[in-house]
């Protein structure tokens, strides 16, 4: 199976995306195909045994359309067609305001005959494709706004060239022979400058997917046989050593194999702090060098970096669509029929009612319905908004897999957080350190603890080796005789005194004396959940350590966040001690906590809150957590860079900053807000506009709307739901 995603050229509206869509979808060997239409690119699994690209190409060129499989990018591709477009507006607006200001004059000498010389050429360059495709589609069985506005201009134009070369025929009858080139004109106009506006403001909500590619490097320095050469990142290899300098991005992930610096990974991480590299430490494609230079072995090629999963990640996600929009997608699909039938309609009662006028009054409703009707805004409205809401949840390292999971996530009422490694660090450290010897003694007894637990295997063994020196410790300190008490803890010598250092117990049965400042200490450490190590020489106890794993100083502003302005229910589940759990929860103000619970347990947990009515997400860190991740409404997984996710949670919160939860509630929540606006204003403008078009408002006003201003409005419909959805930028 092959993925890609290819742009699509020449679509105009969501009948469109819907047509290549489904052509794309009946071919043999297709997997799956999602057509973005406000991204205009095309996501796409297929079956090379069955089909290939080009082939693909050729059936979508068939009815229409076209795929940039030559290698263009989303951003060239919209590049060249804005180009393209452009000229065009320029040309049909240059000929369009003298057909206007001729058609608002009288009296001029020949002027059917100049509006002819300037209408013709005006649609048949700027306005080619709307016929182009029309008839495509027509030979197809389809049709969409091209259709609309083909048949529209054409009725237009053919009357009026009709009344240009007989006149008579309407003389005879004692009728004039009016021309309606301007409508024909201005529609096409209109319309053009309207798809040119959307264009550009569509640009716009690609902006976040363009910043992560642009992220990628284009070149890089490999070195070969003791020569540098510059290469396409594209041309690298597996096993290339590649040259990264001062100020220049790593061209793919792989491993540091010479040279040291300082490498800012915050594009991956969040963490502004750049990070320490040296030989053996990996590095990451797009990350900043900032010191040295390195020389670094590739470990992937460009297509299998972590940056490159990620863009592909998001343009999958905002290929995807939401449950939202099939609603959209089930109107657009007879949008053109309705409208063709509607206008005729509308024809056929002026001819019965309009009296003196009705032929002129018919014929100017007709073609004002066709034009003022507009498929695109019902299409534009849920894609438009997904894409921006994607892009900058990526922007924000948070990583959403589909447009399901962001809808669902605007509805959780309930978040279930996993303890270890979700609110606290995921590694126990030294917390706490009660000494009962002065402090001149303190530094080289340290010294020798920390030297002895880096021997033992115990979890908390390498907090204590790594926890922070004292002021004054010397680099190392002799030890011998180092033996591990099963259970207990260990025992070593030194300078012919015997050290120890293990449970409370281990302190007890050495006889060891608690002074009053290490016993408060010891109760205040176990009502926060600490586990407690003693350390004593012979009798006498020298020190107590206090070990835990300490919570997230973001962990406290994250749930407040979830339980102030999100208004969500938070729980704790974890397999963890009721006294560590039960304390990190009073320090984070969470009333509803669970310790103790094995995997099936956390999934029966979050079950029994769904049968309780509760729509929950849970956040875990995917392994341990995989049952209740699974069952869950929502499911969020946390981590750095590699660490994150991706196959298992709907949402990756791409570092380990919980407060990303909150702000992707929000910014889902956001966005479906402004899908249901778009959806409504894009419903309510085709109910009122194609009435008011069709001469609603005559009988009462005698008010009817002319063909060229109801383009102007079908244009403005669809730049104001992208303009709406690009709010979600701000």
């Amino acid at each position: 199976m092959a993925k890609c995603v290819v742009p699509v050229l020449e679509m105009s509206c969501a009948v469109c995306a819907a047509n290549v869509e489904n052509k794309v979808k009946s071919l043999p060997g297709v997997r799956r195909a999602s057509v973005n239409f406000a991204a205009a690119n095309l996501s796409l699994d297929y079956d090379e045994s069955q089909t290939s690209l080009d082939e693909i190409r050729r059936q979508v060129q068939a009815i229409g359309y076209d795929l940039a499989t030559d290698g263009l990018s989303d951003t060239a591709a919209a590049a060249e067609q804005h180009g393209r477009m452009g000229r065009k507006v320029l040309v049909a607006w240059v000929l369009a305001v003298p057909v206007m200001v001729i058609s608002m004059l009288h009296g001029i000498p020949y002027a059917p005959w100049i509006l002819l010389v300037l209408t013709t050429p005006l649609l048949a360059y700027a306005g080619r494709d709307f016929y182009v495709r029309a008839w495509k589609l027509l030979r197809n069985g389809t049709a969409n706004m091209d259709t609309l506005v083909a048949l529209s201009t054409s009725i237009a134009y053919l009357f009026s060239l009709f009344n240009t070369l007989c006149p008579q025929f309407w003389a005879e009858r004692g009728m004039e022979a009016h021309v309606y080139y301007e409508a024909a004109a201005m529609i096409v106009s209109f319309v053009l400058i309207g798809k040119w506006m959307e264009e550009r403001a569509k640009g716009n909500t690609t902006a976040a997917i363009k910043g992560l590619m642009g992220l990628q490097p284009r070149t890089a320095c490999r070195l070969r046989g003791g020569e540098a050469e510059e290469v396409e990142i594209a041309d690298l290899r597996v096993g290339d050593r590649l040259r990264v300098r001062p100020g220049e991005k790593v061209p793919v992930d792989g491993r540091v194999c010479g040279g040291a610096s300082y490498v800012d990974e915050s594009m991956l991480s969040g963490e502004p702090v750049p990070v320490r590299k040296e030989e053996g430490s990996p590095v990451w494609a797009g990350t900043l060098n900032q010191k040295g230079v390195l020389v670094v072995e590739a470990g992937h090629t460009a297509a299998d970096t972590l940056l490159a999963q990620i863009i592909r990640m998001v343009q999958e996600a905002q290929g995807s669509k939401a449950p939202v929009q099939r609603l959209a997608d089930r109107v657009s699909r007879i949008f053109a029929p309705v409208v063709v039938g509607i206008s005729l309609l509308t024809f056929c009662l002026w001819m019965l009612l309009g009296g003196s006028h009705a032929f002129a009054y018919a014929l100017l409703s007709a073609v004002s319905v066709l034009v003022i009707a507009c498929p695109c805004a019902l299409g534009l409205a849920t894609p438009t908004a997904l894409t921006v809401g994607i892009g900058r949840a990526a922007q924000r390292h948070i990583l959403i897999k589909d447009a399901a999971a962001l809808e669902k996530l605007c509805r959780v009422d309930t978040v279930v957080l996993d303890k270890t490694g979700t609110l606290t660090e995921g590694a126990p450290s030294v917390v706490g350190l009660c000494w009962s010897l002065p402090e001149a003694g303190r530094p080289q007894a340290h010294a020798l603890l920390q030297a002895a637990e880096a021997a033992s295997e115990h979890p908390y063994a390498a907090a204590i080796a790594h926890s922070p020196a004292l002021p004054g410790q010397p680099a190392a300190a002799e030890y011998s005789g180092f033996r591990s008490l099963t259970g207990r803890g260990i025992e070593f010598s030194s300078g012919g005194a015997t050290y120890w250092a293990g449970s409370p117990r281990l302190a007890q049965e050495r006889g060891a004396a608690w002074t009053e400042g290490q016993q408060a200490f010891a109760r205040e450490q176990a009502q926060e959940g600490a586990s407690l190590v003693c350390y004593g020489r012979g009798t006498r106890l020298l020190a107590v350590l206090a070990v835990a794993d300490p919570v997230k100083p973001t962990s406290a502003e994250a749930i407040r966040r979830l339980q102030e302005e999100e208004h969500v229910e938070v729980h704790i589940l974890t397999g963890d001690s009721a006294a560590a759990a039960g304390a990190v929860a009073r320090r984070l103000g969470v009333a509803h906590v669970e310790a103790g619970v094995l995997p099936q347990g956390k999934e029966d947990y979050v079950r029994a809150l769904q049968a309780g009515g509760r729509v929950v997400a849970m956040v875990g860190d995917g392994i341990n957590d995989s049952q209740a991740l699974a069952r869950a409404d929502v499911s969020v997984a946390m981590g750095r860079g590699t660490d994150i996710a991706m196959d298992v949670a709907m949402l990756t919160l791409m570092t380990s900053d919980l407060r990303l939860l909150s702000e992707a509630i929000h910014l889902s929540r956001r966005t479906v807000r402004i899908i249901r606006e778009n959806l409504f204003w894009a419903f309510i403008y085709n109910l009122i506009g194609i009435p008011i078009a069709a001469g609603a408002l005559y009988p009462a006003w005698g008010l009817l709307l002319q063909p060229m201003w109801a383009s102007a409005a079908m244009a403005f419909s669809s730049v104001s739901v992208v303009a709406n959805s690009l709010r979600l930028r701000r």
